[in-house]
């Protein structure tokens, strides 16, 4: 699993749209093995010869992307930037593996969520031009929008503050196979104009929507009178020479030198395909290269588009309503790395992975995108290490996670076993033990936790989780911004005659779908809806179920005590109302 995947499960606790480790303990913690192979000279002084990367550098460079570089692997194309200049480029594995074709490069990736600073540069232009104001009220351009009683501002939509429930996540539970069936900006629309409320009222919180962003999307074409391909391809990709880069909004286009995505089907080694199937875009679906991104880099220092006012407003963060400072800014996030700042974004649809990052104080600039599950970050700052070691903080000693561990009996990890609960983000985990060490459970997924102390833990994609000393509840450190607790509760398992109580059909009216509830042949409670079927409901508390897809939480009428519904809740969804028919 990569950071963005872990991201993506973590979904309520927080979310990383860069693979950034921002907690002080982790901080520099990228493994640095190839560092230890071969120091690595820091100096471009003469960047007009840096075209062609030394053998010394190069191969260090090539040994990260190793295990991909063969004939029968997808893989990555990597492009790194030293003061407006290449400093280093490479190419490996497969682009497509059906007709043995080779990722160069100048092959095309889907970059995912990386385009969402395209759109959001999109945005800051018409606001330059004096179109639109970034605290213009969306209805006032999407009337499509329902009126959820709060006024939501482009700026909200911007910085991921407006509540509004994540597409992906509304069109899974209405039916859709996200990367399977076809999904387009229309179909979007249609599911947003029949939702009823937010997560949480506009500023008040963060997170992660990329419904925000196809919004934007609509907002550019609208204002502009140019579709978002259009309008970007005009305005910033030509005038950047970024000849290979555009927002794919028909699926069905053919795409000269494109790599497929793929992912591994645990068979032998092999991998199967993997593509997006969107004619969707603002959140996601720009194509372009590595070396086209470094041209978009170095726009921050050269201003070429837009001028300084136009880089500056990118990097502006968003504020909560409690006047907080978030490190979302436009489509980019704040961080930092080894005592530097960075500016990143990564992204992750179907068989793609991508990471952009800058550290605008060195004028360097690293992209590695791939064709498969690979984390992009992790290689990202290994290249940065290999390549300015000079200019970053020295690394934190070199630990392992068996020498920071600490050795914690099976009676001691079982009083940390129990189910846990959250009401706020409506979210259930669960610890138990297994080989004799203790695992956290998101969903229906097991994920082994490290013992630091006897209250402190971690998980291996970063998240930190902290007991309290007595067990009674447990705080969850996902880096930042938030910090939630869950609180221990009592543990409720159904014989079959309460399980019967919970079989029904229920409506979503926000959906338009219906979910049946049932029991299958172990006794289990199932729920099946259009083209999603059996998926298994696991019973956390009373009235509380988890699953894959999310977290079911029964409504009873307060006379009678029946089920008459159900809130079905999924990261970055809450609280979504179906009744029972």
């Amino acid at each position: 699993m990569d950071l963005t995947e872990s991201a993506q499960l973590l979904g309520n606790f927080g979310e990383f749209p860069s693979a950034i480790d921002k907690s002080p303990r982790n901080r520099g913690a990228v493994p640095m093995t190839l560092i230890r192979l071969m120091m690595v000279c820091a100096a471009f002084a003469v960047v007009g010869c840096s075209q062609e990367k030394p053998a010394s550098q190069a191969e260090p460079l090539d040994a990260i992307f190793e295990k991909w570089d063969t004939d029968n692997s997808p893989g990555c194309s990597v492009a790194a930037m030293r003061d407006g200049e290449i400093v280093h480029k490479g190419s490996y594995g497969m682009a497509n593996l059906d007709h043995g074709i080779e990722i160069e490069n100048a092959t095309v990736f889907h970059v995912a969520s990386v385009s969402k600073q395209f759109t959001a540069a999109a945005i800051v232009l018409l606001a330059q031009e004096g179109k639109l104001s970034l605290d213009d009220e969306v209805r006032d351009h999407v009337m499509e929008l329902p009126d959820f009683g709060h006024k939501i501002t482009i700026r909200h939509l911007i910085h991921h503050t407006s509540g509004l429930r994540d597409q992906w996540g509304l069109l899974s539970m209405t039916g859709w196979r996200y990367s399977e069936d076809l999904i387009t900006n229309e179909d979007v629309l249609a599911v947003i104009s029949r939702q009823r409320n937010l997560n949480f009222e506009p500023g008040s919180e963060y997170l992660y929507s990329n419904t925000g962003y196809t919004l934007l999307a609509e907002i550019v074409e609208r204002v502009s009178g140019k579709s978002l391909r259009e309008f970007t391809t005009e305005h910033i990709f030509h005038r950047l020479d970024m000849n290979h880069t555009f927002f794919r909004d028909d699926f069905r286009e053919i795409v000269h030198g494109q790599a497929y995505g793929y992912v591994a089907d645990g068979k032998n080694g092999a991998f199967r395909l993997s593509v997006t199937n969107f004619d969707t875009v603002g959140a996601t679906s720009l194509l372009t290269t590595a070396t086209d991104l470094m041209k978009w880099q170095n726009n921050f220092d050269s201003s070429n588009v837009g001028g300084e006012g136009f880089t500056e407003q990118m990097l502006v963060r968003g504020k909560l309503n409690n006047d907080e400072d978030i490190d979302y800014a436009f489509g980019l996030v704040h961080g930092r790395y080894r005592g530097q700042e960075v500016i990143s974004h990564a992204g992750g649809d179907a068989g793609y992975r991508s990471f952009l990052t800058r550290f605008p104080g060195l004028g360097f600039s690293v992209a590695v995108l791939c064709n498969t599950s690979i984390d992009t970050g992790a290689m990202a700052f290994q290249i940065t290490d290999l390549l300015i070691p000079d200019e970053l903080n020295p690394e934190p000693a070199e630990s392992s996670s068996e020498e920071t561990a600490v050795t914690l009996s099976v009676e001691d990890l079982e009083t940390k076993t129990g189910r846990f609960w959250n009401a706020k983000s409506v979210s259930a985990i669960a610890f138990v033990v297994e080989d004799a060490k203790l695992n956290v459970r998101f969903g229906g997924t097991l994920y082994e936790l490290t013992p630091l102390s006897a209250t402190h833990f971690r998980l291996s994609f970063g998240a930190e989780i902290e007991f309290a000393p007595d067990a009674t509840s447990v705080v969850t450190f996902v880096g930042a911004p938030n910090e939630t607790t869950f609180v221990r509760v009592e543990v409720f398992d159904p014989d079959g005659a309460a399980l019967q109580k919970y079989v029904g059909t229920y409506q979503s009216d926000e959906l338009e779908v219906l979910y049946r509830i049932g029991l299958n042949d172990d006794g289990l409670l199932t729920v099946d809806w259009l083209k999603q079927y059996g998926a298994v409901l696991q019973p956390h508390m009373r009235d509380v179920f988890t699953g894959d897809r999310g977290t079911i939480l029964f409504q009873r009428h307060t006379d009678t005590g029946d089920v008459v519904g159900f809130e079905i809740s999924n990261g970055r969804i809450r609280s979504l109302t179906f009744r029972k028919m």
